[in-house]
């Protein structure tokens, strides 16, 4: 096997990240959402302990949206029929985003609540 240069390494790391986004709808939405989340954590000056709290969620939600195409794309690869096996596959793959997703919703309530509360009345 080959040995790749750390620049062909980050090269094709980028080039996923790049493909998963141009591909994927839902990859975009959580961007913005990510953005949305920074944005506000940097409107209401959140503290260092929250901003963890905030950095975690999203990346998970990112993660496991680009582990979810990945996982897509093989089994489109390698069964490009219908299987049940490669449906329950592609399920349980976006089952881990969507519980990703609801981790990070609730992240955000016990982070912004109270500031948002603060700053609305």
């Amino acid at each position: 096997m080959k040995k790749r240069s750390w620049g062909d390494v980050f090269r094709n790391a980028m080039e996923g990240l790049i493909e998963g986004f141009h591909t994927q709808r839902n990859l975009r939405v959580h961007t913005v959402c990510a953005a949305i989340a920074v944005a506000a954590g940097l409107f209401f000056h959140i503290s260092r302990t929250d901003w963890m709290f905030i950095c975690l969620a999203i990346a998970c939600v990112i993660i496991t949206e680009l582990l979810n195409t990945a996982i897509e794309f093989v089994v489109d690869l390698a069964s490009p029929e219908f299987h049940s096996l490669a449906k329950s596959a592609k399920d349980t793959a976006a089952g881990a985003v969507l519980l990703a997703a609801v981790f990070a919703v609730i992240i955000a309530i016990f982070v912004f609540w109270e500031p948002m509360i603060s700053w609305a009345f």
